[in-house]
């Protein structure tokens, strides 16, 4: 949620922001309108409260019943406005950061930089799926039989090879050591902290996923119990960020850092045909999220560092991959700034290879945690709202993919990467 002093003292610039998000600017307008029309229901109402109290000390009782009737009335109206007011609130994304490069959508993204080299094969590339059918440890017939499409069952080596990826990102992220030599290797003011660990529940309440920013544009891919007013998580995120809801913290004890697993749903609407092949697009998949909620002030060094994060995980794993710098009509309504890294999977595009999304990282300055009241105290002792910002641990089917497609061999086995091999008791899927 936008700050509403800012919507009525600088209209021009949450235009201009939201304008470059592909959103209609008339929202503003309409806002602007509606607050005039609220700010003028509340004033009235205040005199004739006041108005009713003095008639009633004077025992005028028919002229303090007749205000009455018109304060009721006041009332009922500023109600219909205020919920017609917060009903545009709600629809404002947040604004882009001023580094954010301006684009209409994906295609204007920037390729920041890249690590390592593309997987070149001898042999001719097999994806995924034909990898793990072959191995026997993909199944996505017997899933659509049992569930449909876009569904798949792990099983033997690489459903264990999934716990080794959430072990080794647990263990690296839960390490001092670890958290400090990624700081001092990328030159990030930000404390030397590590993550906390935690299991979230995957059903929140549905005024939840709202306040996260989610169902204004996005609803159609959330999957929604009316009987229960409960939704599926589509990311931990989603859960973590309402730990918190109606909370305040001191300064000196940000940032707060947490590293969720859980099991995410999404409908996958509009992609209709696009990855239908394994685990790529799937309802169902498993996830590592880190969240952090910090300051005001250090919320742009807090992302450097998620994204950091994130690189060094892949880098652990000797995957290739590439960052991506995404432009102003590719942000979510939550997101001000956002990366994403892509990582290079040999098997795609009928075996030429592709660079495919496996991470983001996003900073919702304070748009969530004004939704959810989830504030902080300064050194000053100043009362503001923290920032809150997530990141991509592993998407745990998409890593698995680029796994098995750099590390594939002219056998049709699977190389294990090393940073795992202590976590199973073996070195390949064959």
């Amino acid at each position: 949620m936008l700050d509403i002093n800012l919507i009525r003292n600088n209209p021009d610039l949450v235009k201009q922001g939201i304008v470059s998000k592909n959103v209609e600017p008339k929202l503003v307008d309409d806002f602007l309108a509606l607050d005039e029309r609220w700010r003028k229901l509340v004033k009235d109402g205040d005199d004739l409260r006041a108005q009713q109290k003095k008639l009633s000390e004077e025992r005028k009782i028919e002229e303090a019943k007749e205000i009455k009737e018109k304060t009721k009335a006041n009332e009922e109206e500023l109600k219909e406005v205020e919920t017609e007011r917060e009903k545009i609130l709600y629809l404002l994304p947040n604004l882009p950061l001023e580094n954010v490069r301006v684009g209409k959508d994906e295609s204007e993204n920037e390729v920041l930089r890249k690590w390592g080299e593309a997987t070149s094969l001898e042999f001719s590339a097999k994806d995924h799926l034909e990898l793990g059918e072959d191995l026997g440890v993909i199944d996505s017939k017997s899933a659509g039989k049992v569930s449909g499409s876009r569904f798949s069952y792990l099983k033997g080596k690489l459903a264990q090879m999934e716990f080794a990826l959430i072990q080794f990102a647990i263990n690296a992220l839960s390490d001092n050591e670890a958290i400090s030599e990624i700081i001092a290797k990328n030159g990030i003011n930000v404390l030397t902290k590590t993550f906390t660990p935690v299991i979230p529940p995957v059903l929140i309440r549905r005024e939840m996923m709202q306040a996260m920013g989610y169902m204004e544009r996005g609803e159609e891919e959330i999957y929604y119990f009316p009987k229960d007013d409960l939704t599926l998580v589509g990311t931990a995120e989603q859960s973590i960020g309402p730990m918190h809801s109606g909370e305040v913290f001191n300064a000196k004890d940000l940032p707060l850092r947490y590293l969720g697993f859980s099991t995410c749903f999404r409908r996958e609407a509009g992609s209709y045909g696009k990855d239908t092949r394994g685990i790529l697009r799937a309802h169902q998949f498993d996830k590592l999220e880190m969240f952090s909620i910090t300051t005001a002030e250090n919320s742009i060094e807090e992302h450097k560092f998620l994204l950091a994060v994130e690189e060094y995980l892949m880098q652990e794993l000797k995957i290739p991959y590439q960052v991506i710098d995404i432009c102003s009509g590719d942000l979510g309504d939550p997101a001000a700034a956002k990366f994403d890294i892509e990582a290079w999977m040999p098997g795609q595009d009928e075996g030429k290879g592709q660079y495919r999304e496996t991470h983001s990282t996003s900073n919702t300055t304070d748009f969530q945690s004004r939704r959810l009241n989830v504030r902080y105290k300064d050194q000053k002792g100043e009362m503001k709202f923290v920032h809150m910002l997530n990141g991509t641990a592993f998407a745990i089917g998409r890593t698995l993919i680029a796994i098995m497609e750099n590390y594939q061999q002219k056998d049709g086995s699977i190389l294990v990467p090393e940073v795992l091999r202590k976590y199973l008791n073996f070195d390949t899927i064959s």
